[in-house]
């Protein structure tokens, strides 16, 4: 992996800009790659690359410029491809990020299957972004949306799975780890249940794609969306991978250019997959900052990413729980590297401006799950989330930084 040691840490940091600067006067940590990931140099330089060289549009132009561009685009898509073990580019599209994959789902397989009646099934600790679009599907419809519930340690209560699927659920569509509790649900098993009634399973995979290998086909599940931004990628560009038999049946989100066949006033017929489902001028220099991403996480591993974040994420909830006046929200089995907790001394918010003015950076709020926040009896919660360029060192000034706080809200 580009030729320095994985152990070597001070190394990989050296790859992020942004991690080489002060706040208030202080070295900055980073502990909100929940929220967003810092970005690798070589994700910067070929962002910039892209517009110095090859700026240009895809697809239509036969000038060298389009070539390159449509050729770096396109590459892309095999990239993603790769990484997810997809079957066919086909299957790989091109979104704006998580939510709108979601969105297209939502409004496109509804058009296509949904009655009044039917049901789509959620769990309640869905980012909103998983809630809302299926919402406004239901209420177009007349669909129902059940719940899954959540136990109090943040994790599905399964053995409620079988009682709430029924002949006329349509959909599932499920978080693969949360981002407010760090819980890696057992996604596997709800697509076999899924499958054995002949109901399609969407993964929201936000939250995993940059910490651990993801597997579609392993998977078996029948969608899967993710944002490059939460995997060292840029904003605004993401990925929805379909199975083909599904994105076939479905009709298009958007209309526009690239998206169609042949346009009369009568009558469009569609382009086939991928582009049946990307209408318009793409995000290019975002697609090809995710390729570049991609290759980064390749060469660093996600062996190596998932064994340090464990050990990161294992080395704060120790700690974490020996300050007096914090409880940890989310103690599942199997958990990603988030830390969410509470104190009966001071607001989740009032603890994050205090460990900004120190340079840390946190996450505070409800993270747009607001019905999780209900089950804790919660308005918020503060959310320390780790990335393998993180160190001990900086959970131990975490930790001082938090202590004090303690002391100083006692």
């Amino acid at each position: 992996m580009i030729g320095i040691a994985v152990h070597d840490i001070a190394k990989i940091r050296s790859l992020f800009p942004a991690l080489h600067q002060k706040v208030n006067g202080k070295p900055l940590i980073y502990f909100d790659n929940a929220a967003t990931s810092q970005k690798p140099q070589e994700v910067i330089d070929a962002i910039s690359e892209f517009y110095q060289t090859s700026n240009s549009n895809v697809h239509r132009g036969i000038h060298a410029l389009s070539d390159r561009a449509t050729r770096a685009y396109e590459g892309a898509r095999e990239s993603v491809r790769q990484l997810l073990n997809a079957e066919k580019t086909e299957e790989i599209i091109f979104t704006r990020g998580t939510t709108s994959g979601i969105n297209l789902v939502a409004s496109s397989f509804c058009q296509a299957f949904l009655s009044a009646g039917d049901e789509i099934l959620l769990t309640q600790m869905e980012h909103h972004s998983n809630i809302v679009p299926w919402q406004i599907a239901a209420s177009r419809t007349g669909a129902k949306i059940k719940v899954l519930p959540v136990s109090e340690s943040g994790e599905l209560i399964m053995e409620k799975l079988d009682d709430l699927l029924s002949d006329r659920t349509k959909i599932i569509s499920v978080v693969h780890t949360s981002n407010s509790l760090g819980t890696v649900n057992p996604v596997k098993e709800i697509i076999k249940k899924a499958h054995k009634r002949g109901i399609p399973v969407l993964l929201d995979g936000a939250q995993a794609v940059p910490h651990r290998k993801t597997d579609v086909r392993d998977l078996d599940c029948d969608f899967f969306v993710f944002s490059a931004h939460k995997a060292f990628g840029p904003t605004g560009t993401g990925v929805l991978y379909g199975k083909e038999k599904w994105l076939n049946q479905m009709p298009p989100y958007e209309g526009g250019g690239d998206m169609i066949d042949r346009v009369t006033f009568e009558k469009t017929t569609w382009n086939v997959l991928p582009w049946k489902f990307e209408a318009g001028t793409p995000g290019i220099a975002g697609v090809v900052g995710m390729g570049a991403a991609i290759e980064f996480i390749n060469r660093i591993g996600y062996d190596f990413i998932q064994s340090r974040e464990k050990e990161l994420l294992d080395t704060a909830t120790d700690k974490i729980s020996k300050v007096e006046g914090i409880r940890i929200v989310g103690t599942s089995k199997e958990k990603a590297g988030v830390l969410a907790f509470v104190s009966d001394r001071a607001h989740a918010s009032d603890i994050g401006t205090l460990l900004d003015v120190q340079g840390i950076a946190i996450r505070t709020g409800h993270h747009c799950t607001q019905p999780l926040m209900d089950l804790f009896g919660v308005t918020a919660t503060a959310r320390a989330s780790f990335s393998f360029y993180n160190t001990l060192e900086e959970i131990d000034n975490f930790i001082d930084a938090l202590k004090g706080i303690m002391k100083l809200t006692s």
